[in-house]
């Protein structure tokens, strides 16, 4: 189930080793310098890279959460992206220093008794510890990975070496898309799936799960936002900041986290679209219009929190726990 984050911890920690996990993906192992132990984490968990002034990052911690010296990231080469990949593939190497943030999660793995894991390229860095959890708890699962090509699979021969037939590799040139119509043609009440990868494979799990499968037995984490079509409100609208006993108005063009920032309220944030939870904010009064990828359904329906980069109100006002 979704839970606040009400702290993070803030690390200088350095690069402790760099290796290639397949084509256009690199592995960083990140350690204090002093060695001192890291903070814990469960599968699913994901930290901040704050690589520069303007450039923070969110990578899945696909490590061992028994290691609590060694966080580990995968990082996919993306030449279109906004720099943050470009940045780690050039400019850090064994030996520098990162100032990293978190650990966070907004996809934990819930206990089961059958799991179904879906995973798309780089999405596969979540579910490897996810999986290991899994087996280690006694659980019947199974794993399904598609990429482009073999080459590109970050991970797949660990995985098949240590797992074998529960693990199903799908290089997309040797055998095609995955074949979601057969994987979700049974519901089974007994059974989660947890996905992860590109929007295009995300949205195809949702619309096969949707009308078939129990409520609440799909979890996914998504690494771009999904889109929110035009807000409810139109206008402008009021937010009152309970503890900083401010009240701001919210205009159309501008989000309720640059207004605040704007008034002197300091709220973390990274991604600013929706997708790393960082700006999670409690909502003591009124009905947020929510625009994040994380809150399920039923997470909406209680309206009890918001993440301010991307949601709005649906009426003239909200007060917020700021």
């Amino acid at each position: 189930m979704h839970t606040m984050t009400t702290t993070e911890v803030e690390l200088d920690l350095v690069v402790d080793g760099k290796q290639t996990a397949a084509d256009g993906v690199t592995v960083l192992a990140l350690r204090d310098p002093t060695g001192v132990e890291l903070p814990p984490w469960e599968p699913g968990a994901h930290v901040d890279l704050v690589l520069g002034p303007d450039l923070v990052r969110q990578y899945s911690l696909c490590g061992d959460p028994a290691d609590r010296l060694t966080w580990t990231v995968a990082v996919l080469r993306e030449p279109a992206g906004r720099g943050g990949s470009e940045h780690v593939h050039e400019a850090l190497a064994a030996g520098a220093a990162v100032h990293v943030r978190g650990p966070r999660n907004h996809f934990p793995l819930e206990p089961a008794p059958r799991y179904l894991f879906i995973a798309g390229g780089i999405g596969i860095t979540p579910l490897v510890p996810m999986v290991a959890a899994a087996a280690a708890a006694g659980a019947d699962w199974r794993l399904v990975y598609g990429g482009r090509a073999a080459g590109s699979m970050a991970f797949r021969t660990e995985l098949t070496e240590r797992y074998g037939g529960r693990v199903a590799i799908w290089p997309q040139d040797e055998t095609g898309l995955l074949d979601l119509d057969t994987l979700l043609a049974r519901p089974d009440s007994g059974t989660l799936v947890y996905c992860c990868g590109p929007e295009p494979l995300i949205a195809a799990v949702e619309e096969r799960c949707r009308d078939r499968w129990p409520a609440g037995a799909l979890h996914v984490e998504r690494f771009a936002p999904k889109a929110a079509g035009a807000p409810v409100r139109a206008g402008q609208f009021e937010v009152e900041l309970s503890r900083s006993g401010l009240t701001l108005e919210v205009p159309p063009d501008r989000s309720i986290l640059s207004v605040v920032e704007d008034a002197g309220v300091q709220v973390l944030s990274s991604c600013r679209e929706g997708t790393c939870g960082t700006c999670e904010t409690a909502v003591l009064e009124g009905e947020p219009e929510h625009r994040d990828s994380l809150l399920t359904p039923e997470e909406q329906a209680a309206n009890d929190t918001m993440f301010i980069c991307v949601s709005r109100s649906c009426g003239p006002r909200l007060v917020l726990d700021l």
